[in-house]
């Protein structure tokens, strides 16, 4: 008997954790990054080191990962109409998200480009997205359409003499109020209705001018948009038939006189990911909008705001699969399993080298597409010419690479990765976001073929850049002969284009590597992306493979 209430105290307590990995956090995303500091030196922005080394340590933090799950776990609520029944159209949030909006604003990811123009400007501020996707993806969309937004409002010197001052702020201003009162405004994108989808063509919403009409003038917007991105924000981009054929405006949320604009949001979209963001179905009922440029130039207008949309999408899934690998590396290089810790059992090691050459490669690609973006910005029109193909070769290929990646990297956790509490979960829910956002796939692989045909020298200029890898690996030069061949070959081209741009993809990427990478790297990714690439799974990579090289580029820490 005198046994009993110690038995009983034990029984309270069956077991003791172990074997598990510590919380990773209070980690820095900047310096505990081998490739990402290494692309920022190169690329030409190691002035904005100190910058993003502090960037990277926000990023990294208890607090700000937290903030992560508190703005995904509590979703945007729509709220039409205030207590009095008039009409609002106000998107409520976590605290949570606001505190992400204006982190991201203030390391100006919003247009730092832009309001301060510097060699490596477009990659210091690609490198802060790309740790601010790991902590946050979804708030990163108003954030990107607000950067994207400047190309097309430069269209109409008027209209970006007024707006611009506040879209290149670094403050954020949620307020629901018109932007005459604002000093800081976000812009959102209103393209696609129900009938069209990619096809913009098709969209129905009509525009009548008041007055005379033109470029700067003032129109009233009828029609149903399907997909508004980011209605919370000040502004958007819209997509509207005028006289003279589908036409770009800017339609505010509130018009300057303080009315409420009938841009009306009918409801928020019930995303399977990217929940922190709000995207809505919103109907145009009369709403005011600003012509920008010429009447019937709408596509090729807002096409420059749709490209740098699409690069943000390149640069964020390179920085999702960073993201999955310094998960994955932490949580393996603590675990044992038949009596091996399991980042040194060799099937494992395998997997990891082979998902770590993806990211890798995937960060060569997207920074380097950055460095061509700051060239052609002081007007060199060979990085021009690179750049409008390499976004669309890239955002195809490194997006749709991330949700394979995604899996395999919550496979190598196994059941801990599939809980909510884990932020894999989260990660593998993004995944498929930028594949499909922004164009998808197949969208990507005929842009391709349209550079190919309106700027000749845009293939030129990218089968330049994957031949200054010319040389350093036989493989590679076989590769390249073969994709010139592919590409120049213009029968039945639309039908193999996806075949075409993977190759252009992984020609980039094997140069690149070689040409910068470590020699481990760039040996692994020959050997195993430019064979029979087809049907390739993680972690079937050759014998003569070193691993744990690879491996340690991933490591939190590692320098």
């Amino acid at each position: 008997m005198s046994d009993y209430p110690m038995a009983r105290a034990c029984a309270a307590e069956t077991h003791q954790v172990d074997n598990m990995p510590p919380v990773l956090e209070n980690y820095n995303l900047f310096t505990g990054d081998a490739t990402l500091r290494e692309a920022v030196r190169r690329e030409g922005a190691a002035w904005a080191q100190d910058n993003l080394t502090a960037f990277g340590g926000r990023c990294g933090s208890t607090q700000w990962i937290g903030r992560g799950f508190d703005a995904n776990r509590v979703k945007p609520v729509l709220e039409t109409h205030d207590r009095y029944g008039q009409r609002i159209d106000e998107v409520v949030f976590h605290p949570a998200y606001h505190e992400l909006m204006a982190s991201s604003l203030a390391q100006g990811l919003a247009g730092s480009p832009w309001a301060e123009p510097r060699a490596g400007a477009h990659v210091a501020r690609a490198a802060g997205s790309y740790m601010m996707v790991q902590v946050e993806a979804g708030h990163g969309c108003p954030v990107t359409m607000t950067f994207a937004s400047v190309p097309t409002l430069q269209k109409q010197p008027d209209i970006a003499q007024q707006w611009l001052p506040k879209v290149l702020s670094r403050d954020y201003d949620p307020r629901n109020v018109p932007h005459t009162q604002k000093q800081a405004v976000t812009i959102g994108m209103a393209m696609t209705e129900k009938q069209g989808g990619s096809d913009v063509r098709r969209n129905t919403t009509r525009a009548y001018p008041i007055g005379q009409g033109g470029p700067g003038a003032v129109y009233e917007l009828v029609g149903h948009k399907y997909f508004v991105s980011a209605p919370m924000c000040d502004a958007f981009l819209v997509l509207a038939q005028a006289g003279g054929g589908l036409s770009c405006f800017l339609v505010p949320r509130w018009r300057e006189d303080g009315s409420k604009n009938p841009l009306q949001v009918l409801r928020l979209k019930d995303k399977m990911g990217n929940a922190s963001n709000a995207s809505s179905e919103t109907e145009l009922r009369g709403a005011l909008g600003w012509l920008i440029g010429e009447e019937g130039r709408g596509v090729a207008n807002i096409l420059e705001m749709v490209a740098m949309t699409r690069f943000d999408c390149l640069v964020a899934s390179a920085g999702g699969m960073r993201g999955h690998m310094t998960q994955i590396i932490h949580h393996l290089s603590h675990r044992e399993a038949f009596g091996r810790r399991l980042d040194r059992q060799p099937l494992m090691r395998n997997v990891l080298a082979d998902l770590e050459l993806e990211a890798e490669a995937a960060t060569h690609l997207a920074l380097r597409v950055a460095r061509a973006l700051d060239e052609a910005a002081d007007g060199d029109e060979e990085a021009a010419s690179f750049s409008r193909i390499a976004i669309a070769v890239g955002k195809y290929w490194v997006c749709k690479r991330q949700p394979g990646h995604a899996y395999e990297a919550m496979e190598c956790i196994g059941g801990s990765g599939v809980m909510e509490n884990s932020i894999m979960a989260r990660l593998y829910r993004e995944a498929p976001i930028n594949t499909i956002w922004e164009g998808s796939g197949n969208v990507q692989c005929l842009d391709v073929l349209r550079a190919m045909r309106k700027d000749p020298h845009a293939l030129d200029a990218f089968l330049n850049e994957v031949e200054h890898g010319g040389g350093l690996d036989p493989r590679l030069d076989a590769y390249t002969a073969a994709l010139r061949t592919a590409c120049r070959d213009r029968e039945e081209v639309e039908y193999r284009a996806r075949d075409v741009v993977q190759r252009m993809a992984l020609a980039l990427q094997a140069s690149l590597l070689l040409r910068q990478g470590p020699p481990a790297v760039a040996e692994a990714f020959c050997a195993a992306r430019l064979g029979a690439v087809a049907g390739h799974t993680y972690g079937t990579l050759p014998q003569s493979i070193n691993c744990a090289a690879i491996i340690d580029r991933g490591r939190v820490g590692i320098t």
